[in-house]
């Protein structure tokens, strides 16, 4: 995960030649949205707007759910559910690096940044937000929208609590990113598509995985019945 995230960090420097580049892409997936007949991302943030409370709740879920849920997951999956622990860690790594590649060859400016559709940057008017000055952040790659790793990492969590649990509730964890799409696209920090193309790459790399669990090695039932019965025709001392 460490050598992703310094991969991540190269990105927002090969992408400083290519901001034009990442405007032009974000007018091509705008009107590709409007061609399929996507949804207006304008709809989802003005309901958002329309209680200060909910906007801000939806900014402060973008800024500290997204890591922190991630590692809760991985954590879990570690200690309790072992035997699925690699197959979804694999998978988390390899969205990052597919994530990272369409970064590289099609930078994307968010919907935020974007004039004349209407929408707002919310986390800048209302607060917090988690992005400086696209000129001078040198921490996070704001030309990155393409795909959403939020979108997908929720899905990843969601997709493996649902598979590595029984209850008849664990459905509900896909409320985990259904929100988490409705949050970025309301936000203006994401298109649709991104999160699309997200679930599009989770959806392949968990079928491409599929066989790659490790149960945990069972006891046959004979062994362990003679693992605490005496052999016979020997005595107890």
């Amino acid at each position: 995960m460490l050598g992703l995230f310094l991969a991540y960090k190269a990105g927002r420097l090969a992408v400083d030649g290519r901001v034009g580049a990442a405007y032009a892409d974000a007018n091509l997936v705008w009107r590709l949205e409007r061609a399929l007949r996507l949804p207006d991302e304008a709809a989802v943030q003005h309901l958002l707007l329309s209680a200060e409370t909910l906007v801000r709740t939806a900014n402060v879920f973008y800024a500290v759910v997204h890591f922190p849920a991630t590692i809760a997951f991985l954590i879990f999956m570690y200690c309790f559910r072992p035997e699925h622990y690699l197959r979804f860690r694999r998978i988390l790594a390899w969205l990052t690096a597919m994530g990272l590649v369409i970064h590289f060859v099609f930078p994307l400016a968010p919907p935020r940044m974007l004039d004349g559709l209407g929408l707002v940057d919310t986390a800048a008017v209302y607060g917090p937000s988690v992005y400086g000055p696209p000129q001078t952040d040198t921490l996070s790659n704001q030309y990155a929208a393409m795909p959403s790793l939020h979108v997908g990492w929720a899905l990843i969590v969601a997709a493996g609590l649902i598979h590595a649990t029984s209850s008849r509730w664990r459905w509900l964890w896909l409320a985990h990113p259904v929100l988490t799409m409705l949050v970025v696209a309301g936000t203006a920090n994401h298109y649709w598509l991104d999160g699309i193309i997200a679930a599009i790459l989770v959806g392949v790399l968990l079928m491409a995985t599929s066989r790659q669990e490790h149960p945990s090695p069972k006891v046959p039932i004979q062994l362990r019945r003679e693992a605490v019965e005496p052999v016979r025709g020997t005595k107890l001392t």
